[in-house]
């Protein structure tokens, strides 16, 4: 059984053109928590897929100003990590865990 605070770590997977490009290179990309180390990140996609990570990278995507009704808001930020995978090991991100 996998440890609960995995599932805390890694909140989504990111399905959008570019992520599945680099697919091609044997990298999965997941949107991961704001406070997530890189150490983290590695642990919890090794314990919650069953793979070997070779590196990890992580990028914060700032959140933009919108307005609606007149009304100024403000969207979250997001952090996402881009993992790559050992040759031979994949992850199929369209089935569920």
């Amino acid at each position: 059984m996998s440890d609960l605070r995995h599932y805390d770590v890694i909140t989504a997977p990111v399905i959008t053109e570019k992520s599945t490009m680099v697919s091609e290179y044997n990298q999965v990309t997941f949107e991961v928590a704001l406070k997530a180390t890189k150490p983290q990140i590695k642990a919890a996609v090794e314990a919650l897929f069953g793979v070997k990570v070779t590196a990890v990278n992580t990028l914060i995507r700032k959140g933009k100003v919108k307005r609606f009704r007149g009304r100024v808001g403000r969207q979250s930020d997001q952090k996402r990590a881009i993992v790559t995978l050992a040759d031979g090991d994949s992850i199929d991100v369209s089935t569920g865990l």
